[in-house]
């Protein structure tokens, strides 16, 4: 629908609030609810609003920004306020002078996706996105406890939680979301929800949408949503493994009838470029304190820099698919991440390494979580940043996440972090007083 046929839709559908969605540089969502009555005064002329008041945005004396909403974002909640109907629009962030802002996640990834298809390219992506549900205390704050014993796959009993997912799903499909799949992860209280691959700025969005839905039912059924990647010690934490390939049209330029494994020279050129700056990234898709204690050995974490046509010991792996579903996944991000900066990064490192026709090494079929470090340094095989700290430095002396990012959030970002990580350094956690207070 264009910005008419939204109007003619919200004033028959009896309509009554718009809430105009945003995205922090944290990836936090961020909304402004206007009565539907100003939605054509949003399309003409934005909404405004005070910059200075999100994270990472703008100084107080530059506040003033505008949000333009995205036609092809529009989506009736799926719930009601007194059985009052709304929808959601997300929007573009723009300047007084009605320029883009160089600080909105959301138009880094536009970037990337225009300089892609200068190349002939359109880049496609669908996350898998794991989270834990958990009860919550009387203030409704998620407890850390688990609400079952369940592993992968497994079927449960019928319960608040099986209802929460399958009412997720339907929620998702009526706001135009194809969901393929939900289901119980490795640990217990661990879930999994697919939805469709997409064009990447849609998916990007998609993921947004997904979190909100998510945790807006947790709530109805007395349960609370988390995307921490590692709330517990000793089990897996949780992912945002991304599958990812370019077209050209309704071609998949990832995919080479000609070729022995059936992958072009594209995707390998594709697949050098992210191993190539595969530790520079991280910071961007793992991008808190918390991410770092998943990226560990031993949880089928990918920490090994390597790819793989079969197996999930590497950071890359290509699953079996071939033709249009030719793609390659990559295992890193985590569901903290945010899905605009981070997709971001991931294909400007792929279109670096077409450009740059940067060879990947060999791929690894056995099992790397096995192999000695001696072994490891015999096929080269690096590991990610193993703590936020690491991944601040490799971030800041990179040319290519300062260039993806833009001056604004990049500076921002590191500043964010490093904030981060001196907080913790100076906290003191249960584990050190279990350890030293009987010193």
């Amino acid at each position: 629908m264009d910005y008419k046929d939204i109007l003619s839709y919200v004033k028959e559908e009896k309509i009554l609030f718009i809430r105009l969605q945003f995205s922090d540089i944290n990836g936090n969502l961020k909304n402004v609810e206007i009565p539907s009555q100003e939605l054509e005064r949003a399309f003409e002329r934005g909404i405004m609003f005070d910059g200075s008041s999100i994270e990472g945005f703008a100084r107080i004396e530059e506040s003033d920004m505008y949000l333009r909403p995205d036609p092809n974002t529009f989506a009736v909640l799926p719930w009601s306020t007194d059985g009052m109907k709304s929808a959601r629009l997300i929007c573009d962030v723009y300047t007084p002078a009605d320029e883009p802002f160089e600080g909105d996640p959301r138009y880094r990834l536009k970037l990337i996706v225009e300089k892609a298809r200068k190349m002939g390219f359109e880049p496609y992506a669908g996350p898998e996105l794991e989270f834990f549900i958990l009860p919550r205390d009387e203030k409704g704050y998620p407890k850390a406890e688990f609400l079952d014993k369940g592993s992968y796959f497994d079927l449960l009993p019928l319960n608040e939680v099986e209802s929460l997912r399958s009412e997720a799903a339907v929620a998702l499909r009526t706001m135009g979301i194809n969901v393929e799949a939900t289901h119980h992860e490795v640990s217990p209280s661990q879930h999994e929800l697919d939805f469709r691959y997409g064009p990447v700025l849609v998916t990007a969005d998609n993921v947004q949408t997904v979190k909100l839905v998510l945790k807006t039912i947790a709530v109805k059924h007395n349960l609370r949503v988390t995307f921490m990647p590692k709330p517990f010690f000793g089990i897996n934490g949780s992912g945002m493994h991304t599958h990812m390939s370019l077209f050209k049209g309704d071609e998949n330029v990832f995919y080479d009838p000609n070729s022995s494994d059936g992958l072009s020279q594209t995707m390998k050129y594709f697949i050098g470029g992210l191993l190539k700056y595969a530790r520079q990234i991280t910071l961007v898709t793992n991008p808190t304190v918390n991410s770092y204690k998943r990226l560990v050995p031993g949880y089928e974490a990918p920490v090994n820099i390597a790819w793989s046509k079969a197996n999930r010991t590497a950071l890359i792996r290509i699953p079996a698919a071939r033709g249009k579903s030719t793609r390659l996944e990559y295992r890193a991000p985590d569901p903290t991440c945010n899905a605009y900066l981070a997709f971001a990064v991931l294909f400007a490192a792929g279109l670096k390494g077409i450009e740059e026709k940067i060879e990947p090494p060999a791929p690894i079929e056995e099992n790397i979580y096995h192999m000695s470090e001696e072994r490891k340094s015999l096929f080269k095989i690096d590991s990610l940043p193993g703590s936020l700290r690491e991944a601040i430095e490799e971030a800041r002396n990179s040319e290519l996440v300062k260039e993806v990012l833009g001056d604004h959030i990049f500076k921002k970002l590191i500043d964010l972090k490093r904030r981060e990580w001196r907080d913790f350094s100076i906290a003191v956690t249960d584990w050190e007083r279990e350890k030293y207070l009987n010193c």
